[in-house]
């Protein structure tokens, strides 16, 4: 792959994403340390066409003011996740990735990020196997950088085409069908945001 500016700096600035989180969790830190090592080895780790494995980066949807989480029925894998997905050429940081994201995937206009000393900061990293490349093909991991959106008080969603459904919970109200990633990820937001 030819490296060009847009995806050296897009690798830059999640290199200093990864390196700058601080995590007091063992199993966190150890995944920000093989993140990083993926990176290190990869320039081109965080587009879809890096396998075995690439950095995605997705954002879970809060509403603080309502005690609410938004969460998408995902089409290929059948439960209730945070939007999220691949990079683009176009995505200068890996936050502004997982803002496109969570805006192009619930509809809501004036998403924030939420941030640490003035940045957007990830919260959670989820190393998970997806089968992206098609349903014929192997499986491939993804490396999951994990934010949290804050979405103005009252938003109202929008499905998009990549939502067999979208829907707004109550934190202690999710849907039977979200796994364990899910759930501590909505806690952690939850505690992040009051």
């Amino acid at each position: 792959m030819t490296i060009d500016i847009t995806t050296a700096g897009l690798h830059a600035d999640a290199v200093r994403s990864l390196r700058d989180w601080s995590v007091a969790d063992a199993d966190q830190e150890q995944l920000r340390l093989d993140y990083l090592a993926h990176l290190d080895a990869h320039p081109d780790g965080l587009w879809r066409s890096c396998l075995p494995a690439h950095i995605t980066a997705s954002a879970v949807v809060v509403d603080p003011s309502a005690g609410r989480v938004l969460l998408t029925l995902h089409p290929k894998v059948g439960i209730w996740l945070q939007m999220g997905g691949h990079c683009e050429p176009g995505d200068g940081t890996l936050a502004a990735a997982a803002l496109r994201e969570a805006t192009e995937e619930s509809g809501i206009a004036g998403l924030e990020l939420l941030t640490a000393d003035g940045l957007p900061t990830p919260v959670k990293l989820d190393r998970h196997r997806v089968r992206c490349t098609g349903k014929d093909q192997p499986e491939n991991t993804h490396l999951d950088v994990q934010y949290v959106a804050l979405a103005p008080a009252g938003a109202e969603a929008l499905i998009s085409e990549e939502s067999l459904d979208l829907r707004w919970f109550a934190y202690d109200r999710l849907p039977e069908l979200t796994d364990s990633s899910v759930r501590e990820l909505v806690t952690l937001a939850r505690g992040l945001t009051g």
